[in-house]
């Protein structure tokens, strides 16, 4: 070979060279793009938003938040000042202690939905859980959020002859196509995203919403889930049209998605008592999902299931969950509920319904305590040995 083909075949394969890794940085990036982008729309990013008027009593002077329901460390104020709202979303920034590569902190609101088919187009936002995950420690916080409160909802007022108040699970059906009340672009869960942040200052940012029989289709995908009974449950199916009477025996119970979805909408005990089998439900859906042998399935089942859920995570998002799950001790998640003693049984004209409703009077000022505190990692306050257990908390175990 002479030398002016030596130099000729060496250009050209530098120029392959290039080529190829030029194809494979593409390559990188459109796959990083792909995983990155939400698989719904992203919320919306609103102004501060000015705390509204409602119907609920002032506010109490010198706010102290009750005892034991909440623990404080020695020597921790009690905020005072009003909570400041901000834009959302605002994920916080990553830090080098995160684990599996997640900001911080994610704040994600997370919608049960009493929808019945496999459409979003319709139904109320019946399950509000505003879910504080920690990179850091790794930790999960939830708060319930009642359905019941009669809140301030944006958008809805042009199409409802003014009116800008109604209950909060409805702010979930007016933002869906249904009715379709808001431009927001996430919908129902972007309207309902809003509305907790304009009532309660609530940072939201990301969401999940699932629908009726989504969930059970995940439970059914999963083999079921196992539950602990402290006693028998005996109780009517909330299928209004054919109720049927469940019974589950004290003791450890395997139930399949039907199973799963009745206990989760037991009316019967109230709607505090409602919200604590929610949490029970999602207890053990969370220990399953964290089994060595259905691990490996997860990354299956989310594509199995990315077109029937309303949310703007990601598939690196998702990941990064799928990763935190089995890192977080069963302590570390925890469910938690606004004091039950601050909540008084009400009704109010609803003028779209041309009726009295039933609502909760509770003193919205309070509850914007506890969702900042919330927010901020200091309420619920860790528990020393020797302390009181706090009320209205529950541990996965």
């Amino acid at each position: 070979m002479t030398k002016p083909q030596k130099i000729i075949l060496g250009v050209l394969t530098l120029a392959a060279c290039m080529l190829v890794s030029l194809m494979l940085l593409v390559g990188i990036l459109a796959y990083l793009s792909w995983v990155r982008k939400p698989l719904g729309p992203a919320l919306s990013t609103v102004p501060p938003l000015t705390m509204p008027a409602t119907w609920t009593p002032a506010a109490i002077p010198d706010f102290q938040p009750p005892s034991p329901t909440v623990t404080l460390l020695p020597g921790q104020p009690v905020p005072t000042e009003p909570v400041q709202m901000t834009a959302l979303p605002t994920d916080t920034p990553v830090s080098s202690l995160a684990r599996c590569g997640g900001p911080s902190v994610m704040h994600l609101l997370l919608i049960g939905s009493d929808q019945r088919g496999d459409s979003y187009a319709y139904g109320l936002g019946d399950v509000i859980r505003l879910v504080r995950i920690d990179f850091v420690v790794p930790k999960v916080t939830v708060l319930e959020f009642p359905r019941d409160l009669w809140v301030q909802i944006p958008d809805i007022a042009d199409n409802l002859s003014g009116q800008d108040h109604e209950r909060l699970n409805q702010a979930y059906l007016y933002g869906n196509p249904g009715f379709g009340y808001t431009d927001d672009p996430a919908q129902g869960p972007g309207l309902m995203a809003r509305t907790l942040t304009l009532n309660f200052g609530a940072q939201v940012d990301h969401y999940a919403a699932v629908n009726m029989r989504t969930f059970e289709k995940i439970v059914n995908a999963v083999d079921g889930i196992d539950i602990y009974l402290p006693e028998t449950l005996s109780f009517l199916t909330a299928d209004t049209a054919k109720p049927q009477r469940m019974i589950l025996p004290q003791g450890w119970n395997h139930l399949n998605g039907n199973e799963a979805l009745w206990l989760a909408r037991l009316r019967e005990d109230g709607v505090f008592e409602r919200a604590n089998s929610q949490d029970q439900v999602l207890c053990a859906l969370r220990k399953k999902l964290t089994e060595p042998e259905v691990l490996p399935r997860i990354p299956k089942l989310i594509q199995s299931f990315q077109d029937n859920v309303q949310t703007d995570l990601s598939l690196e998002q998702i990941g990064q969950l799928a990763c935190l799950g089995p890192l977080i001790n069963a302590d570390n998640v925890v469910f938690v509920s606004f004091p039950q003693e601050e909540f008084k049984q009400s009704r109010i004209y609803d003028p779209v319904f041309k009726k009295e409703v039933f609502v909760w009077d509770v003193d919205f000022d309070i509850l914007r305590q506890y969702v900042a505190r919330f927010q901020a990692g200091e309420w619920p306050a860790p528990t020393f040995p020797g302390q009181p257990d706090i009320q209205d908390q529950m541990n996965c175990q």
